[in-house]
């Protein structure tokens, strides 16, 4: 038992696992509505243009969650206007903007021709490094999220599951769906420093998934999900530690053994 508890006596693997929870639960309750939306696409999109800003805010001695958050608010902001003009449509949108913020990252690290612990952590996630300051910076941003997703859970639902409608109840799809992604690019900022660009899309898709394997009501779907998202990053934070293997990385294959545990079961039962 002692050992199983080890973990626990280091400050670091407290601050990693309290993070972990957190935002495992946040990008799962996000995440209900990015797929029942159909806009996973622009959430692993963000990510990637996350980088950019990330590498820009390290150059210049910025700190991480005001660089990279104000980049991933104007990134969001472009995508909407330039989808909502009918310019482009949304997917082309998304695939211009975030790739090129990549690209811009990519130019600015190659330039200076060094790859320092503030761009791996980036790419891959910095979860063991996690201070007090930054658990806190997530804790309140995880809240501020959550709040204001109850605060405009109305409007959501209907441009959601009746968009049509919307307006006639006064409620604008435009101006909701643009607050929404602000507000994925907020989650996803901070979701980033745990477990980098190039796994956070996960965190915000697989655990909704998971939840539709197990409930059809929308009502419990939100109730689960978080809970799914929570339990999986505590356990594949937990099972890092002992494989000695990348803990961003263990806790998205965890959320995919859990995908095709359930997915499989009712597959097989599909099946019969």
């Amino acid at each position: 038992m002692t050992g199983l508890l080890e973990p626990f006596n280091y400050e670091f693997f407290r601050n990693g696992m309290i993070a972990a929870v957190i935002v495992g639960a946040i990008c799962g309750y996000v995440g209900v509505y990015v797929v029942l939306r159909r806009m996973s696409y622009i959430g692993h999109g963000l990510a990637h243009a996350l980088f950019g800003g990330a590498v820009l805010s390290s150059i210049i001695g910025l700190n991480f969650f005001i660089g990279a958050g104000v980049w991933a608010l104007v990134n969001a902001v472009v995508i909407h206007l330039i989808s909502h003009r009918r310019l482009v449509g949304a997917d082309a949108a998304i695939g211009v903007v975030t790739t090129t913020s990549f690209a811009l990252g990519v130019a600015v690290v190659s330039t200076y021709r060094k790859f320092t612990l503030d761009f791996e952590a980036a790419l891959f996630g910095n979860l063991l490094g996690i201070t007090p300051v930054d658990l806190w910076v997530i804790a309140v941003t995880a809240a501020a999220v959550a709040v204001a997703m109850i605060i405009i859970r109305r409007q959501l639902l209907f441009s959601t599951f009746d968009p049509e409608v919307a307006p006639v109840y006064g409620i604008s799809t435009s101006r909701t769906e643009l607050v929404f992604v602000l507000l994925l690019a907020v989650t996803i900022v901070a979701s980033t420093r745990i477990l980098g660009v190039t796994l956070v899309s996960a965190a915000v898709v697989i655990p909704p998934v998971i939840g539709r394997y197990l409930t059809q009501r929308f009502q419990t779907l939100l109730i689960i999900t978080p809970i799914i998202g929570a339990l999986c990053a505590a356990a594949g934070m937990y099972a890092s530690y002992f494989l000695d293997l990348s803990s961003g990385a263990m806790i998205v294959l965890t959320f995919a053994l859990v995908f095709f545990a359930v997915g499989g079961r009712r597959w097989l039962r599909g099946s019969r």
